[in-house]
């Protein structure tokens, strides 16, 4: 709920006579609430966005300058509404009696990244929804450090600029964006920097993967996956694209990974490869949601996979040779030797995917459709190969190959409830071919996530190829020469939802977020990785911090709040002897503060016997020895980091969500009938004023039907209910005026409601 500073004159203070207590309650107009929301919303709006985030360390090699780093972020400067790129630098020294506020400076010149009215492509408007992203402007950037080469969409392109790198620094003016022309139709999505080869990005188009030169400006489509045809059901498969499951219950977002890799031909061209992922979704079934534009009449038609549909997903690698001057000589695509699901039966979700920093190998994070197995599997890009396996050339190829290529499981996790996708794998540089060193948390072991370094023996396993081979079980996988503990305890290291840790192989040190000293504070925290011992807190108590370390692992940068102080940055500097690296201070360097008004936190003690917390909004009126009306704001699913739309029948939410939790379909028929409240509507009470239902009539995540079902069974009960909808909004309120209505909604239907309980379905 939204604290009020003021009561306007549309106050009415009132006594509610509920047996067997009186409540104190003020009430306020419609308009009077309006006021109310449209006042804190402005000011709340102001705190949330004005932070930035997003940050980019880079070291100043000007040693006679009087800067150390530069500071790149996105962030909203004063009287814009928009997110632009803007970079602080961060002096070598500062005046220790003095508060130093870094400067935010202005990298682009007069640039507008909201597209005009902040009408988005229907590309751009579905992954903003995924991303669950508030605000406009440039939303995020791709920089690649040898070239100072920036890269990021805005304004329905591709926009590109220098900064840094063996290019030098921008010294005052800021610069125009040079605008990457194209041939393609449509929106170009997902944009990436070649680290072999900054010269060429890559992007999405009509769900098939592209790439650009962007100094020849030659453009080559590598995929023909799309067939672009009107006819959905025609026209199933992508390539280099993360399917909705993928995005909304796995938080990935891309398809594709470019190689790290770019090795020099004996000519002097180079190959680039780009591994992606390639989905056909002929089996998932095709719905149809209203279109935003109402005035047509239409409808927007999707696939979405409601429990019990399938896809069929593989890896496929896309290679490209150049010439010495970067012309695109032969771009080709590669499948594995065998089809991924003989390979790997029963997989049904690639989780995760990348490349070893040397490029020596393609890794994929796998996952069965139950999500209780994960296997982590090195892929040689020499599996690879230009054919398939019914192709005539196919054996030719395979006589080619190397001997002993062949896929690794380097770690499995299997558990008897559901593993928990993370962000963190960090494979070492190989000194020897016979095995790998990476770090990896792993939350199955103890039921709390912690980091683990962990060394697999590479061990061959196929030594031959043929079009019949069907692997075994234990084929691939390869045994753990060692698996030691970094972390240990009742806490948790954090993985997911983009976490990350930075690795300092100079001094073994690993840098992490956890929660080692509260579940009510994320902190930076500091490990050795060759010899686990003492854990190191290097933010300041009392807060929960958001960190980013620099890349010579001297500063880190704190996004940091608590209940009483908004989101703020402060930049450390690390200070003490090189001999003892784990024990650096933390010194602070500058600052970007600012101001709110807290609510209060509480814990209670559950039947696990966890502690659970809560936090308590209390009105600023509060009238000692009264009792007040209390909002009890819980969201009713199995994991916390998204409230929904109400799903009220299970069999109809997607996969990889309710599959998790509840199985398949036919595994638990029963689960699914009892979890489904729109099949015990006879349990609500008759009285009105009892049932809030707010949904957006676009939504195509928990569809509108779950709200259309569960009307329609509470008419045939002849029970009463009060339904909002939102005909232009999808999952999340993106409008500014249709979020003030429906607090303002929300407030209102509090404030009437008959009795003290109430049930309220939020958004």
């Amino acid at each position: 709920m939204t604290a009020v500073d003021d009561i306007s004159d549309s106050t009415e203070v009132v006594e509610m006579d509920d047996v067997p207590s009186q409540f104190f309650v003020e009430k306020h107009s419609w308009d009077g609430l309006r006021d109310i929301i449209h006042g804190s919303r402005k000011y709340s709006g102001m705190i949330i966005n004005k932070a930035p985030h997003d940050f980019q360390f880079v070291q100043k090699h000007d040693e006679s300058g009087p800067h150390s780093h530069r500071l790149y972020y996105l962030g909203m400067p004063y009287g814009s509404r928009e997110n632009s790129l803007l970079y602080s630098e961060i002096p070598k020294k500062i005046r220790k009696e003095a508060l130093l506020v870094l400067s935010w400076k202005q990298m682009l010149d007069h640039f507008q990244a909201t597209p005009h009215h902040g009408v988005y492509s229907r590309e751009e408007e579905l992954l903003r929804e995924r991303k669950r992203l508030g605000v406009f402007g440039i939303t995020s950037y791709d920089y690649h450090a040898q070239s100072g080469l920036f890269l990021f969409q805005a304004s329905n392109s591709l926009f590109y600029c220098r900064d840094g790198g063996h290019n030098g620094f921008i010294q005052a003016a800021p610069m125009k964006p040079v605008e990457i022309k194209t041939q393609c139709s449509g929106i170009r999505m997902d944009p990436k920097i070649s680290p072999g080869d900054p010269s060429f990005i890559a992007f999405i188009n009509n769900n098939d993967l592209w790439v650009t030169n962007i100094e020849t400006a030659e453009e080559r489509r590598l995929t023909f996956c799309h067939k672009g045809l009107n006819n959905v059901k025609e026209d199933p498969k992508s390539a280099g694209v993360a399917t909705f499951v993928i995005q909304e219950e796995f938080d990935r977002f891309t398809g594709y990974w470019w190689s790290p890799a770019a090795p020099e031909d004996a000519d002097g061209g180079r190959t680039l490869q780009l591994l992606y992922e390639e989905v056909d979704e002929s089996e998932v079934e095709i719905i149809h949601v209203p279109s935003p534009a109402l005035e047509e009449r239409k409808a927007d038609v999707y696939r979405y996979p409601r429990t019990g549909n399938h896809k069929h997903t593989l890896l496929k690698i896309a290679e490209i040779r150049t010439d010495p001057h970067g012309k695109i000589i032969s771009a080709q695509n590669k499948e594995l030797v065998l089809p991924f699901t003989k390979l790997f039966p029963g997989v049904e979700y690639i989780a995760r995917a990348g490349w070893t920093k040397d490029g020596k190998f393609a890794w994929a994070e796998l996952l069965d459709r139950s999500q209780q197995k994960l296997q982590l599997v090195l892929l040689p890009p020499a599996l690879f190969i230009a054919a398939s396996v019914d192709d005539p050339q196919w054996e030719e190829l395979v006589e080619a190959m190397p001997e002993g290529v062949q896929p690794f499981i380097i770690y499995e996790e299997v558990t008897d409830i559901w593993i928990n996708v993370h962000d963190i794998f960090y494979p070492f540089i190989q000194t020897t071919n016979d095995k790998i060193t990476f770090l990896w948390v792993n939350e199955s072991q103890t039921g709390f996530c912690h980091l683990y370094r962990i060394t697999s023996l590479l061990q061959p396993g196929c030594q031959q190829w043929t079009r019949e081979y069907s692997p075994a079980d234990d084929d691939f996988k390869c045994p753990t020469e060692e698996e030691v503990a970094l972390t240990s305890g009742e806490w948790e290291v954090l993985a997911r939802h983009g976490s990350k840790i930075w690795v300092n192989e100079e001094t073994k040190l690993v840098y992490f977020q956890g929660t080692n000293d509260t579940p009510l504070e994320h902190h930076l925290y500091v490990v050795s990785y060759e010899s686990p011992g003492e854990v190191v807190k290097l933010t300041k108590p009392g807060f929960s911090h958001s960190c980013s370390v620099s890349q010579n692992f001297d500063m880190f940068i704190s996004h940091y709040s608590n209940v009483s102080t908004p989101p703020c940055v402060h930049v450390y500097k690390l200070t003490g002897s090189d001999s003892d690296p784990l024990h650096k201070e933390p010194e602070f360097w500058a600052s970007c503060p600012a101001d709110y008004v807290p609510p209060e936190i509480f814990s209670f003690p559950a039947s696990s016997g966890f502690q659970l917390y809560g936090m308590l909004y209390k009105p600023h009126n509060l009238k000692p020895g009264k009792k007040h009306p209390t909002i009890l704001f819980v969201y009713g699913g199995p994991q916390v980091a998204i409230a929904g739309a109400p799903v009220t029948v299970w069999m109809a939410y997607d996969t990889g969500y309710t599959e998790r939790y509840m199985d398949v379909p036919e595994n638990n028929q029963q689960g699914y009938e009892a979890g489904s409240v729109a099949l015990h509507v006879d349990k609500l009470p008759n009285e009105p004023n009892r049932l809030l239902i707010l949904h957006g009539f676009l939504d195509e995540n928990v569809h509108f039907f779950h709200t259309n079902f569960l009307v329609s069974q509470l008419i045939r009960a002849g029970k009463p209910y009060q339904l909002q909808i939102y005909p232009n909004e999808r999952h999340s309120i993106r409008c500014p005026e249709s979020g003030e209505h429906y607090e303002i909604m929300l407030l209102y239907f509090l404030q009437h409601v008959s009795g003290s309980r109430s049930l309220v379905a939020l958004m």
